[in-house]
């Protein structure tokens, strides 16, 4: 009985999750291929809280969601156009991303610095498979595309890592506490 009760509590947590980045992902900003958006607060979180297991589970579930048409992708878009279009390599890159901070979580624990490190980590990853995919599907240049794709958006995920981290150290205690509790039950 214990079992279930935690297992069931993780799912319903890394659903919540993948809603929480669906959300973040409306606040957005169309500057061009690729939008600004609050995504990655959700992704950090993710991984901080739930760990690596969860927060890339929570990232999957939000990447089927969208595969599958519906519109939880920035701007309400979906379906697997979506993946396969200029911005699908980042948003793989949610996925690893979310792993990359959950391990790091799990391994040093939530400290300030390990959390604002691994998700600076996590975006290096995620502008990595993003900006390599925007080349193959657009035909653009290296330059072209980093100038287009990763420097207008530094000074926001700096700030994005800022307040995910923030809030990560003190989910994590709710989510330690809930944890023990659905463990007990």
């Amino acid at each position: 009985m214990k079992m279930k009760n935690k297992s069931l509590f993780r799912m319903i947590l890394s659903a919540l999750f993948a809603a929480l980045t669906a959300v973040a992902a409306q606040i957005s900003i169309p500057i061009g291929p690729v939008p600004i958006s609050l995504a990655t607060l959700g992704v950090y979180l993710a991984g901080a809280v739930l760990g690596a297991g969860g927060g890339a589970g929570s990232q999957a579930a939000y990447l089927l969601l969208g595969a599958a048409g519906v519109p939880v992708f920035a701007g309400f878009r979906g379906g697997v156009a979506s993946l396969a279009g200029p911005t699908g390599g980042y948003l793989a890159g949610y996925a690893a991303a979310a792993w990359l901070v959950g391990q790091a979580a799990e391994k040093f624990g939530r400290k300030p610095r390990v959390l604002a490190g691994s998700m600076a980590a996590g975006l290096a990853v995620c502008y990595f498979l993003g900006t390599g995919w925007f080349m193959i599907v657009t035909g653009r240049g290296l330059w072209d595309s980093l100038a287009l794709c990763v420097f207008p958006f530094l000074l926001g995920d700096a700030l994005k890592i800022a307040v995910a981290t923030a809030l990560a150290a003190r989910l994590g205690v709710v989510y330690d506490r809930l944890d023990r509790n659905a463990r007990a039950a």
